[in-house]
């Protein structure tokens, strides 16, 4: 099948129909489902017809009120800052020596730091909630936070290997033979180097973190739940609860991911970071 744009014949093959069919279904369901949602959490009822009987925001501020959303956001922002932060700290030097040193048995440590991020969380998840709870870390602040580390820091160490690898050790030996200190090699030569490669890990993990479930229920206690945690505490603890209370506690977790990563893409644009990359060649 042809088509004419700009004075050109542009053809269309049977495979290309079938893929942007596929593409505009699935955002039609996709649509359907979210749409669903949202409207839901506005509608006093809805039981029959294609929109509610009535429009409120009420369900929102309910839900807020009754769930202690506020406490819950910034739980899920102490969080997801702290593992960030530690992550880095710990990530890049243990990075920085997998990139500048070899020694035996690095290949096997380097499959071992991708086995947290290839395995489902709750294969380890189980055993190492466990683990916190014997040493009466579960339920607190600090075991959520260790927690989500173990996946967190061996992400950070894969992320920034490629970066390091990619900076000439030259830079290093010239900046020694002048005199700098390690510290000052670091914070003036290396870390304006491997900035882009640090913001991109900590946005995803950033990302990661608010969006992980499984670690997280794990560990959480009464007052160190995240937003995911809370949501589905909301929809499965027992009572009678308005379908419109969770629909709309739905909605703020969905709108607080999509501003994580309106965030990530506005900072970290991952073809700036290959040509960057490939600059340093």
């Amino acid at each position: 099948m042809a088509a004419v744009s700009g004075g050109r014949r542009v053809t269309l093959r049977p495979g290309a129909w079938l893929v942007w069919g596929a593409v505009v279904f699935f955002m039609l369901i996709l649509a359907g489902v979210v749409g669903a949602v949202v409207v839901d959490s506005f509608g006093t009822r809805w039981f029959t017809g294609w929109l509610p009987a009535g429009w409120t925001t009420r369900w929102y501020g309910t839900t807020w009120r009754e769930f202690d959303l506020g406490g819950v956001l910034v739980v899920t922002l102490e969080v997801a800052l702290a593992v960030v932060v530690v992550s880095l700290f710990i990530g890049v030097p243990a990075a920085y020596a997998l990139a500048r040193r070899t020694f035996p048995g690095k290949r096997v440590l380097m499959v071992a730091f991708l086995l947290p991020i290839l395995i489902p969380p709750i294969t380890y998840g189980v055993p190492l909630a466990t683990v916190l709870y014997k040493f009466h870390l579960a339920g607190k602040l600090s075991g959520v936070i260790l927690a989500n580390l173990v996946p967190a820091v061996p992400f950070v160490i894969l992320v920034m290997t490629p970066f390091i690898e990619q900076i000439d050790p030259k830079i290093e030996a010239a900046a020694r033979m002048c005199g700098a200190r390690t510290r000052v090699i670091f914070t003036r030569i290396l870390g304006p180097l491997l900035l882009p490669g640090m913001l991109a890990a900590a946005i995803l993990i950033l990302v990661r973190t608010v969006g992980m479930f499984e670690l997280t229920f794990l560990t959480a206690g009464p007052d160190s739940q995240t937003l995911v945690v809370a949501l589905y505490y909301s929809v499965s603890s027992a009572g009678i609860r308005a379908q419109q209370e969770i629909d709309a506690m739905a909605v703020i977790y969905t709108m607080s991911m999509l501003v994580l990563l309106v965030v990530a893409l506005r900072f970290v644009n991952p073809t700036q970071l290959v040509t960057q990359i490939k600059e340093r060649d």
